[in-house]
């Protein structure tokens, strides 16, 4: 077992990698009651084209990553996984993402009989002809709820017009059609490949003892059989540099237009360091133009162009990248046009340095503040392990990236040519 030191975070993690390739984590905190595990796959909605090493080509449909997560909570006994975390008095979940599927529980007693819970029916598949069909339908009712759903309509809308290609632009539940056609062996091919102690990690953080944790892990894994698996190649066809359309738009019964504006990044294929440094410029960027406390901001406010649901993000992988901003506006046309002129105007004159300093101090505040929530910690550290960095050098990182940086990335990433557009409207 390794121990490693972060001396200005004041933080000491334990890692170990077990004989079967699993990673194992665990991040003591004293003195903190509740303990946050998170057993993840790096597997996500994107992963539908994969070869194994020594094995063919395999492509799956759509939406097969978040079926399979909900397929795991299947017993074969037919028992309730979640009243058995609740028995132990834990409360346990999961989701799937673009890049990862998790599964989690919190608890402040019998840590770690909940982690064994966890580990061994995540490591348990049981998948039928009978319980697959039955699943179609609850996930069938999901898919539906969120298509009559504003702003993910507006959110997925916006990735569907930047993404041609790109599996990312494919709702990660996938559509009525795709999961009607996956079967039990879909299921198993995917699991073997993904599920494979060697492409997980397993992460506990609250008032746990590190090697007692870990001797459990190591001890619940040598009772398991799991031989040696090659490297997983992800394939993705060429992605186009611009947006594969300039705007998206939706019809459903909305109180106020809605408008999510975003720029696609030219640049991708990025190494781990790099493509965090980017992410944390480009987040920096985007609270020194769109955050409630800009000039911009206030300005767009005031006009009654945005209401106080206006929120921004940045999001990437080592294939895409793009920032998304916007919310609810009365004139979605004119927001854009004023958007754009103020963009122009501050790409001409850049941002001031007070501004910034008081922006780069948020952040460093956000992630501190962020390190005293086991479960902020836990699904950060995992997203960011997942991408080859590590969550414990955000703050240097941080502290590194000047003015001059994010003035260039005001630069960089503003192309209007990258420029794509959805909006939410009410039927005509």
């Amino acid at each position: 077992m390794e121990r490693i030191q972060y001396d200005n975070l004041q933080e000491t993690l334990y890692y170990e990698v077990l004989d079967n390739g699993l990673h194992v984590y665990v991040l003591p905190k004293p003195g903190f009651q509740k303990t946050y595990a998170t057993f993840a796959t790096k597997y996500g909605s994107v992963d539908n084209r994969f070869q194994v090493q020594g094995q063919e080509e395999t492509s799956v449909p759509d939406g097969i990553a978040h079926f399979l997560e909900h397929k795991m909570f299947e017993e074969p006994e037919g028992g309730d996984v979640f009243a058995k975390f609740a028995s132990k008095g834990a409360s346990a979940n999961a989701f799937t993402s673009f890049d990862q599927t998790v599964y989690l529980f919190s608890a402040t007693e019998h840590v770690l009989d909940n982690l064994e819970t966890l580990i061994d029916f995540v490591q348990t598949p049981y998948f039928t002809d009978e319980n697959v069909e039955k699943e179609k339908g609850i996930i069938g009712q999901e898919i539906n709820m969120y298509q009559d759903n504003p702003d993910w309509r507006l959110y997925f809308g916006l990735i569907e017009a930047m993404y041609k290609v790109h599996p990312v632009h494919i709702d990660i539940a996938g559509t009525i059609e795709s999961i009607g056609t996956i079967t039990k062996e879909d299921l198993y091919t995917c699991y073997n490949a993904f599920y494979h102690p060697s492409n997980m990690l397993l992460f506990v953080v609250g008032g746990v003892d590190p090697e007692q944790t870990i001797a459990m892990v190591r001890e619940n894994q040598s009772r398991k059989s799991y031989p040696p698996q090659g490297q997983i190649r992800r394939i993705f066809d060429e992605e186009p540099q611009a947006p594969f359309q300039e705007r998206k738009v939706s019809r459903l019964a909305v109180s106020l237009p809605k408008c999510l504006f975003g720029f696609k990044e030219k640049v991708t294929g990025l190494g781990a360091e790099e493509q965090l440094r980017r992410d944390l410029s480009s987040k920096l960027m985007l609270d020194l133009l769109f955050s409630p406390s800009t000039e911009l901001y206030q300005k767009l406010y005031d006009e009654d162009l945005i209401s106080d649901n206006f929120s921004h993000e940045f999001s990437s992988s080592v294939q895409y990248a793009f920032s998304a901003a916007g919310g609810d506006t009365r004139d979605p046309e004119l927001l854009l046009s004023r958007i754009r002129q103020e963009l122009e105007s501050l790409k001409a004159k850049g941002f001031h340095a007070e501004d910034f300093e008081r922006a780069k101090k948020k952040k460093m505040g956000g992630y501190l503040r962020m390190l005293n929530s086991p479960e902020n910690i836990a699904h950060e550290f995992t997203r960011y392990q997942f991408r080859g960095a590590n969550l414990f050098t955000v703050l240097p990182i941080y502290e590194s990236i000047t003015l001059e940086d994010v003035n260039q990335r005001l630069q960089e990433h503003v192309q209007w040519d990258q420029l794509a557009v959805s909006l939410v409207l009410s039927p005509e």
